[in-house]
């Protein structure tokens, strides 16, 4: 499975060049409405097996969650089911806060 930094998913992000990712964020409710990145896709982990036809299987999907291992698990599943391009964002939405946006909600 591949991993990507906070640092570096926000150079991809900012990086015009390049085509963004898809991000996928698979906390609960509550944890999203606190905080997230912008533009962030929210599908709970509990109900990604029942809304598998919502996520595209052919662009590069950034999947997130509070310290990236419930994204972790996500992304295996993604895998075995036959997602090729998904990668997991290591330390999650607290790496995020921590080294790329200090004004993020953290909890």
């Amino acid at each position: 499975m591949q991993q990507i930094t906070a640092q570096a998913l926000a150079e991809w992000l900012a990086d015009s060049t390049r085509p963004a990712p898809v991000l996928l964020d698979v906390r609960e409710g509550w944890e999203f409405k606190l905080c997230h990145i912008p533009g962030a896709v929210h599908i709970p982990m509990h109900e990604i097996p029942t809304r598998l036809n919502e996520i595209e299987d052919d662009v590069q999907t950034v999947v997130i969650c509070h310290h990236g291992m419930r994204s972790m698990q996500v992304s295996l599943y993604l895998q075995r089911s036959g997602f090729n391009q998904v990668i997991n964002l290591q330390g999650g939405v607290d790496a995020w806060a921590r080294e790329v946006d200090p004004t993020m909600a953290t909890y």
